[in-house]
């Protein structure tokens, strides 16, 4: 055996699970491979930065309760390794008599998610940001921000330190299991592991596929689109500024982010991308587009969403329709400020009816265990969700020491 634990995917909860196997299994050999040259390359590298507080989630589901306890630990982990943060809060805006009522829903929400909120009107919502429009407000007071890609490389270190090891320019090709373990082939080589965690994101559906699980989601692909804020608007908030989100949405819609370091991102939106790992501006995968295609979940979430979807595309191709999302809460931004983003793409799990997977989704085999849907807040939550998938891994195979 090469390892007890082999992980794929070097993003963030593939590196907090990989922390978490190596403390629950001390003096297991736990591997960590990548397939990209840098770690945290996608998703965890390609967000908001935002450490969420757990407004939106359903009360009682994985994400709510992750969520929550995700942004203590991961201040935490920030104080303990150096990291960098803030608790700027946040500020979620209503612009209509529309959004305040869902802004009342989401209010309630938040109580029984336990956080400090406040509610805002008009008035106090000026004073708190002079710089933004609205009807009201709710103030998230724990929500900060990050950089994950340096959390990414701190937890790296810690499983560097407790002895594990991690591999980067190692594609998985297939995936076989036995009695005795997995052999994991590369596109150079292959590797022998008593157990698999697969964290691969954009790829999950994919290496579950491999293992022979008979799921019922497919990934289809969203490309989160940002702008920044020239230099001379670095301080137009103090807050981190969010629309009221259409609750039949797992997307946020269009805010203003302060970014740790200085700046100030716009965005994102949310198009369909004709390519899980696509971030230019038009890029298309033959592959991807042919499984979504193919797939009647597509179609299903598209009859579903129709008007959502041709809005998200019109902004797509428009910046004066982006900048339109942006200017009902802040009115004085202009076309001139929209400056060049990197963008991201977002894993979504969808099933055969059409709907949109909105919780944390984890199958497993007898010696693998697949983390297929982790949106966002899934880089608020990568501690408590690498602590989970520890936890079942004991249930699972109990001592590492005694797994084969």
């Amino acid at each position: 055996m090469d390892a007890d634990f082999l992980i794929i995917g070097g993003g963030i909860v593939g590196l907090s699970t990989a922390m978490h196997v190596l403390e629950r299994f001390q003096g297991a050999d736990v591997l960590v491979v990548e397939k990209e040259a840098d770690l945290a390359a996608h998703q965890t590298g390609r967000n908001s930065g935002v450490i969420h507080a757990g407004v939106y989630y359903e009360p009682g589901s994985l994400k709510a309760r992750f969520c929550k306890e995700g942004l203590e630990q991961t201040i935490q982990f920030c104080r303990d390794r150096g990291v960098p943060y803030e608790q700027c809060g946040k500020l979620i805006v209503a612009t209509n008599d529309l959004e305040l009522g869902r802004m009342d829903a989401l209010f309630q929400r938040c109580l029984k998610n336990g956080l400090d909120v406040e509610r805002l009107d008009a008035a106090e919502l000026r004073k708190r940001e002079p710089r933004i429009s609205g009807c009201g407000a709710i103030y998230v007071t724990a929500t900060g921000i990050v950089n994950y890609s340096r959390v990414a490389a701190a937890m790296a270190d810690v499983v560097s330190e407790r002895g594990g090891g991690v591999l980067t320019r190692k594609e998985v090709k297939h995936i076989e299991e036995d009695r005795d373990g997995v052999t994991v082939l590369l596109d150079k080589g292959q590797l022998r592991a008593k157990y698999v965690i697969a964290c691969a994101g954009l790829m999950a559906d994919r290496l579950a596929n491999m293992c022979g699980l008979d799921v019922e989601f497919r990934i289809i692909p969203f490309r989160g689109e940002y702008f920044r804020l020239p230099d001379d608007k670095n301080d137009i908030i103090k807050h981190l500024v969010y629309p009221v989100p259409d609750p039949a949405l797992p997307f946020l819609g269009v805010h203003l982010t302060r970014m740790i370091g200085g700046g100030v991102t716009v965005g994102p939106n949310a198009v369909l991308s004709f390519k899980r790992e696509g971030y230019g501006k038009f890029p298309i995968s033959a592959r991807d587009v042919g499984e979504m295609i193919t797939y009647r979940g597509f179609w299903n979430t598209l009859r579903k969403h129709a008007r959502s979807a041709a809005s998200e595309l019109v902004n797509s191709l428009s910046r004066r329709h982006y900048l339109g999302q942006c200017r009902k809460y802040c009115r004085e931004l202009t076309l001139s400020d929209l400056l060049p983003h990197p963008a991201g793409v977002r894993a979504q799990a969808v099933l055969p009816d059409g709907t949109l997977v909105h919780d944390f989704l984890i199958r497993s085999t007898k010696r693998t265990m697949h983390v297929c849907n982790a949106p966002s807040p899934a880089a608020t939550a990568a501690i408590p969700i690498g602590r989970y998938v520890a936890e079942q891994c004991v249930a699972a195979v109990g001592d590492a020491r005694l797994a084969g």
